[in-house]
């Protein structure tokens, strides 16, 4: 069976100017962790997902928990996309899995 692997990013920029805006921060960053988002850098998080199905489904998961104000966006691209991101500055993470084997071990 095949799979084509995809990558949901998301990217946001929130108030933080009162203790309410905070705790809606504090809430939407904590909802990516806990869902399996991994941060790529600040405000930048990414997960991969199984098919395209998978992915639309854990975007609509995101759509529900966005907060009230500020600045969210996202976008599903394929593995393959993803990995030929380049660097520019700084060096990549060791905690991202950036090929598409089944079995890793770390």
């Amino acid at each position: 069976m095949s799979y084509r692997y995809m990558r949901i990013i998301v990217m946001f920029d929130l108030p933080t100017l009162n203790s309410i805006d905070m705790k809606n921060y504090r809430t939407f960053r904590k909802f990516l962790v806990k869902n399996g988002f991994m941060m790529m850098q600040e405000s930048v998080y990414s997960k991969i997902a199984l098919n395209q199905s998978m992915a639309n489904l854990i975007a609509n998961k995101v759509r529900d928990n966005k907060p009230p104000k500020g600045l969210v966006q996202m976008f599903i691209i394929t593995e393959k996309q993803f990995s030929r991101m380049e660097i520019l500055v700084g060096e990549v993470s060791e905690e991202y899995i950036t090929d598409d084997r089944r079995l890793i071990i770390l």
